[in-house]
């Protein structure tokens, strides 16, 4: 009898392709079902119940999750192919010292005091940023996986030397674990088949490093709340 599916969320430019060909090829029986989400809403929707684990951006509100860092992406920007910013292979943050900047209402870079004039209009969604940096009004800061998701020909991207990295998480509920989640971290740990797992792991603890991305996600929520908007600390200029 087919047992029920896991699904699992996943954020623009996150690349789940690899794990969902290692359990459709260790679990035929158990269909992985891949469930795209924002990264401002990965996280209510592990709490929430709708996606059983998510592949999501750091910093978020992680309470009451259990959270494995993955890896941190490269900050990059986003430029025409004839800017200036273009002719270098890397660039440093002062280069781009009086630079537009657009910051879409969606923004995932976690970076208080990041160079440039931000625009004053704010898009919608980072895929309506790259339209408007296509028509020359700005640049745009985002993790270099976003930059490969809408890459265009008319669009390149440099990465930003001494730049925050971009954190990516798998995160999921606290508490005990089913078979099923507990075989789909061992895929994303390349544990090998049939290898055991040994006893029950508790839920692995949060790290000073996730308590204080969490903290500051709590901060940035509060502000939005408030009214407020825009990289913490990121003032026009």
């Amino acid at each position: 009898m087919t047992r029920a599916a896991l699904i699992l969320g996943y954020v623009p430019g996150g690349t789940p392709a690899k794990w969902a060909r290692t359990w459709a090829e260790r679990h035929s029986e158990v269909p992985l079902r891949l469930h795209g989400v924002s990264a401002a809403d990965a996280a209510d929707e592990v709490r929430a119940g709708s996606v059983d684990v998510a592949l999501l951006r750091l910093p978020a509100d992680t309470s009451s999750l259990a959270v494995i860092p993955l890896y941190e992406e490269t900050t990059v920007v986003v430029v025409p192919t004839d800017h200036l910013l273009s002719a270098a292979d890397e660039i440093a943050p002062d280069d781009l010292d009086g630079q537009p900047i657009l910051l879409p209402l969606d923004d995932v870079v976690a970076w208080a005091d990041a160079p440039g004039v931000m625009i004053d209009h704010r898009p919608e969604s980072t895929s309506a940023a790259i339209e408007l940096v296509a028509a020359g009004l700005g640049a745009l800061i985002v993790p270099q996986s976003l930059a490969r998701l809408h890459h265009r020909r008319d669009l390149t991207y440099r990465p930003i030397v001494g730049a925050p990295m971009c954190p990516v998480a798998l995160a999921f509920p606290e508490g005990p674990q089913s078979e099923l989640l507990e075989d789909f971290i061992g895929v994303v740990r390349g544990r090998k088949p049939g290898s055991s797992r040994g006893p029950a792991e508790p839920p692995p603890k949060r790290t000073a490093r996730e308590k204080a991305f969490a903290k500051q996600a709590a901060r940035a929520a509060a502000g939005k709340t408030a009214g407020k908007s825009g990289r913490t600390g990121r003032r026009p200029r």
